[in-house]
């Protein structure tokens, strides 16, 4: 990373970008030849970034109203070369005095990663970021997966890779989804906060890639109504004093005890934290049965309607064992559902939790005493769970429980009675970069 050496053209710059409680990426740009003024003195951003809405609409709260600054400070090591003289780094939030603001999301991820360092457990992270491709393919070219759907869109997938190479993005691969038109793009797994900028990366290249090419990415949960919708899975590994804790132990297709209690600490932090993985106005369209969403709150090997997948430790997996949580989408902010996940996950383990009974059917086809609990998907319940967790308020701190709750809470109030339709179409760009 970094920006190189000399030869800086008087028109390059560097845009440093945080994501808000929205899921949205907001920006400042300096001219490249003041990077070091963002780095050491920031550029200013007015408290009330935190409550932005998917709208626009300025949720305010007794802690962020029209009163109070606050610094948008990037690291000049942390600069990345998105190619025709723009440059690109992830923005911490800090006070004016440059101490991390309470209200950073990013500072909340790490805050959660030395969290798990003190317990002598490290985790890693690799993002899927599905997108759907508007004014592109015809329906006649498309076939789920298809590879005719990967040759009608290769010139935007050469552009797309050759921009990552440039930008220090590791893809692992690129398919086309189940969905008309949409893709995904899988990232290498990476330290959480690594990981997370590097979604935040991957959307920005995809969606400019995308105009080049005359065409529209959309990161919308659900871009159209009755579609397939758009998911935001992380896969997630833990080792524990340097080994590996979801393989090599003598517990279901391998997990040791402490791994164990991480899938058990998710599922039962889950219903609490629905409101950061999928809490948008559209996610419920996304969060059903039958859309390999994860609504079902239980864990399954390769099981892809369950909540928590386990990919165990096999010759097909290179990475090792980890689990995929599918409930998240590109809504949520890459940040918090992160610092949610790992969270949980050290919550389990430091108390030792259980591991529930593994589900090995489609949940659907549970019934009675076997049945599996969904998801919340109204809004109270989702507010309500988020709102009333102590480890949300442990792992977030106060004021991006307040801030969350009081973006989430006015946008539902605002769109979740209106025609599905009509809010899909108002909101199909809304996560795009």
């Amino acid at each position: 990373m970094g920006t190189g050496g000399g030869n800086t053209a008087s028109s390059d710059r560097v845009v440093g970008s945080i994501v808000d409680m929205a899921g949205v990426s907001r920006a400042k740009v300096f001219p490249r030849s003041r990077l070091s003024a963002f780095a050491e003195a920031g550029a200013g951003a007015s408290s009330s970034w935190s409550v932005f809405c998917v709208d626009d609409h300025l949720a305010f709260t007794p802690s962020f109203s029209v009163t109070g600054d606050l610094r948008l400070r990037i690291d000049p090591d942390e600069v990345r070369d998105l190619g025709n003289g723009t440059y690109w780094a992830p923005a911490n939030l800090c006070e004016q005095d440059g101490t991390p603001s309470q209200a950073c999301t990013r500072g909340a991820l790490r805050r959660v990663t030395t969290r798990l360092a003190e317990s002598g457990l490290s985790a890693r992270t690799g993002h899927e970021i599905e997108f759907t491709l508007f004014d592109a393919a015809s329906t006649e070219e498309w076939s789920a997966y298809g590879l005719n759907a990967v040759l009608a869109q290769e010139e935007f997938i050469e552009r797309l890779l050759a921009a990552a190479s440039s930008a220090e993005l590791p893809i692992e691969q690129v398919h086309a989804e189940a969905g008309l038109n949409q893709f995904e793009v899988a990232l290498a797994p990476a330290d959480p906060v690594e990981a997370a900028d590097n979604a935040v990366l991957a959307r920005a290249l995809i969606s400019r890639v995308a105009r080049v090419q005359g065409l529209r990415a959309s990161f919308s949960p659900m871009p159209v109504a009755g579609g397939a919708g758009n998911g935001a899975h992380q896969h997630v590994s833990f080792t524990e004093r340097g080994l590996p804790i979801l393989s090599g132990g003598p517990g279901p297709h391998g997990l040791t005890l402490a791994g164990g209690a991480a899938v058990a600490g998710i599922l039962r932090a889950l219903p609490e934290f629905t409101a950061v993985l999928a809490g948008s106005v559209l996610s419920h369209l996304r969060l059903r049965p039958g859309m390999w969403s994860g609504v079902f709150r239980c864990w399954g090997l390769e099981n892809r309607e369950a909540a928590v997948r386990l990919c165990a430790d096999t010759a097909g997996n290179p990475h090792g064992a980890n689990l995929e949580i599918k409930p998240i989408d590109p809504s949520a902010n890459p940040y918090l559902s992160s610092a949610a996940i790992l969270g949980a996950a050290h919550d389990g383990i430091t108390g030792g939790l259980t591991l529930p009974d593994e589900v090995s059917v489609d949940p659907a086809d549970l019934s009675g005493t076997h049945a599996v609990d969904l998801l919340p998907t109204l809004s109270s319940d989702m507010l309500g769970a988020f709102e009333s967790s102590a480890l949300a308020r442990d792992l977030f701190g106060p004021l991006i429980m307040e801030a969350l709750v009081a973006v989430r809470g006015y946008e539902h109030a605002e769109y979740r009675a209106k025609p599905v339709d009509e809010v899909a179409q108002r909101f199909r760009y809304a996560w795009t970069s």
